[in-house]
């Protein structure tokens, strides 16, 4: 979210002059992207996966600061609450056989944190929604010891007014004909901490950054069937990719009514294909406020025109408080593609080949998509791929998505003879080598034929066992030890069984 957080106070004066430094950031960024790459013929990609700590009883483990200060790297970072931590991926090219060197990286960077959350009493659990959190688990004492998750709390509680409403109807599990509820209020915004994902971070340069935005944008949906892993939040079934709407609902600023007027949420689809990066960053000023209006000395105009590269820490803490499923991303750290396209929509887990197979398939069919000469975008309206997430999310492979030229198609068709190919000529197109293109995306076929998840399985798996007689609690935390020794296995989930 840019620099950190030291203030746990802000004035009106503080937002004015946050208000107007934004827009100094904004011209200062039009001078810089003028002088970046507008094309990058080899970008790159990066990746973070967040995870959850739980203990020998598969219950959440509050000891990230302890896993933290063992670990003491830059890749290994706190989350909102004490069951969670982070682990950064180094930016790295697709090409050759860069994926299968991602995959060796993250195995050990895995091994790692689990090794030392174990000596803390804890290990690693690499799953959408950990099935065992409950409502108790949302108390302020559970919150990660950092000033910024105390200050964007009180600052998201402040806007809204009063607690945050809970509000999800569920899917039917497998052989049941009625489906579960969640309502509840929460006090904190840590209902936000169980929804741990994978973010796909990708560079592009300013002149396609529009048409790799648009693409991921009709991608999403796609992925969410496929990657679904968080079909249970507080002991309820709910959607088979539960974390959207939890998200959504657990960091929203408005009360009832302004949600009755159609104010935007910060956790945003959007609502309109783009033509340009600068549409999301104006969006992001003109119609969200501040949550954290903390301003440094930089000035940007100067910086730039003394041939320097501005850090735009106003811009990027803004940026970083409102949770597009799609995002862009400044880093200033390279100055000629100082741009990325974050990926927001994907749940952890099951497995790492699982993972790198979900990243794969976005980066060869983002990059399929985006570079066609005919774009899917301009034959498609937005509402509709908007749609196609919302009900992806929730049916999984039951649902139906619209596409241009099919129609009514499954997850299943529309993935196997449209997408697939699209990706494999997009990682083509990258230089990854034939081996792993065949490797990763036989993973997403396997997933495809299959109609399998992680999602799916979670679902007959606890479905099974309660017909067995097990309570909901015990068939949760059993389903989750199973699913534990699975994810350690390296097997991918759609070959599973229970």
């Amino acid at each position: 979210m840019g620099h950190e957080v030291t203030r746990l106070k802000f004035s009106h004066r503080d937002r004015q002059d946050f208000r107007e430094k934004v827009q100094t950031c904004l011209d200062a960024l039009a001078t810089v992207l003028e002088k970046a790459v507008a094309e990058i013929p080899n970008p790159k990609m990066g990746m973070e996966i967040e995870l959850n700590l739980v203990d020998e009883n598969c219950d959440p483990a509050m000891v990230n600061a302890a896993v933290l200060a063992d670990l003491a790297g830059p890749n290994y970072q706190s989350e909102l609450a004490q069951f969670n931590i982070e682990i950064n991926v180094e930016p790295r090219h697709l090409a050759g056989a860069n994926l299968a060197e991602l995959d060796d990286d993250l195995r050990a960077s895995l091994d790692l944190a689990d090794a030392r959350a174990r000596e803390s009493g804890g290990r690693l659990a690499m799953i959408g929604i950990l099935p065992t959190l409950r409502e108790e688990h949302f108390e302020q004492k559970w919150m990660s010891a950092d000033t910024r998750y105390t200050v964007l709390e009180e600052q998201i509680l402040a806007a809204r007014g009063e607690d945050i409403e809970l509000s999800i109807a569920g899917v039917p599990l497998p052989g049941r004909s009625s489906a579960e509820r969640l309502t509840t209020v929460a006090q904190t915004i840590l209902p936000e901490a169980a929804c741990t994902s994978v973010q796909l971070h990708l560079q592009v340069g300013p002149g396609d950054f529009a048409a790799y935005w648009n693409a991921a944008q009709i991608l999403a949906a796609a992925q969410v069937v496929l990657a679904a892993n968080s079909p249970f939040f507080a002991g309820r079934a709910l959607w088979n990719e539960t974390r959207l709407p939890l998200f959504e609902q657990a960091t929203d600023t408005r009360p009832r009514e302004l949600r009755n007027q159609g104010v935007r949420p910060r956790v945003w689809f959007g609502e309109r294909w783009i033509t340009s990066i600068f549409d999301l960053f104006e969006e992001n000023s003109r119609y969200f406020p501040a949550l954290l209006p903390d301003c440094t000395p930089e000035d940007p105009i100067a910086v730039v025109a003394g041939g320097g590269t501005p850090a735009l820490a106003e811009l990027t803490m803004h940026n970083g408080t409102i949770y597009r499923w799609n995002r862009p991303v400044y880093d200033p750290t390279d100055a000629r593609a100082p741009l990325r396209l974050e990926n927001r929509v994907l749940p952890a887990g099951p497995t790492i080949v699982d993972t790198l197979a979900d990243a794969a398939f976005y980066y060869g069919t983002v990059c399929s998509l985006a570079r066609s000469d005919r774009p899917v975008w301009t034959q498609m309206p937005f509402t509709a791929a908007e749609e196609n997430l919302r009900v992806g999310a929730m049916n999984g492979f039951d649902s139906v998505l619209q596409w241009p030229g099919i129609g009514a198609v499954s997850p299943q068709d529309l993935v196997q003879r449209t997408l697939l190919p699209m990706a494999e000529v997009g990682l083509e197109a990258l230089g990854v080598d034939a081996a792993l293109r065949d490797k990763y995306l036989g993973v997403i076929e396997g997933r495809a034929r299959a109609a399998r998840s992680g999602s799916v399985w979670q679902r007959e798996c606890v479905a099974a066992r309660e017909r067995a007689g097990q309570s909901r609690d015990d068939a949760l935390r059993a389903m989750l030890c199973e699913y534990l020794e699975r994810m350690h296995s390296g097997e991918p989930v759609h070959t599973w069984s229970w």
